[in-house]
């Protein structure tokens, strides 16, 4: 059986374009993640990052502490 506690999953509301370019900008910035996307066609927004050090929580306070709602997705 796999181990995929890396992937964290957040529901977001980073609707617009504009705000990927924020998040690229705070996510890139961020030391311990591999891989981001969001995906804005999806009605969650949903921001996948794969990150072995990271917990959900970290990310959540980043982008709140940013003005964007996060939480995980489950």
């Amino acid at each position: 059986m796999e181990d995929f506690d890396h992937i964290l999953l957040f529901k977001t509301n980073c609707k617009t374009f504009a705000d990927k370019l924020v998040l690229q900008c705070l996510l890139e910035q961020q030391e311990g993640i591999d891989e981001w996307n969001i995906d804005l066609e999806d009605c969650d927004y949903v921001l996948r990052i794969i990150s072995y050090t990271l917990s959900h929580n970290c990310i959540i306070k980043l982008l709140n502490h940013h003005g964007y709602h996060c939480c995980e997705l489950t």
